[in-house]
């Protein structure tokens, strides 16, 4: 049966969420979404980061066998 107060871990959580609310302070901003390319190559068959969409173009790189399986994403840009 619910108490209708919180224990723990929680309580602190809810306290620092309240006093944060009240301060007006707020989170780190929301990072800008970028386009990423991640694929697979021959040194790393793993699909990863492989670069900036508009700094590299991902056609050119598969038209001539340097990356595979590429697939763009929008990130967060640091």
């Amino acid at each position: 049966m619910p108490r209708g107060y919180i224990d723990g871990p929680a309580s602190e959580e809810a306290e620092r969420l309240a006093d944060q609310a009240a301060s007006g302070a707020h989170t780190a901003a929301p990072s800008e979404l970028r386009p990423a390319v991640y694929g697979s190559t021959d040194e790393q068959p793993e699909p990863h980061f492989l670069g900036w969409h508009d700094e590299l173009d991902p056609a050119e790189l598969f038209a001539a066998g340097k990356a595979w399986g590429l697939t763009v994403r929008r990130v967060a840009a640091a």
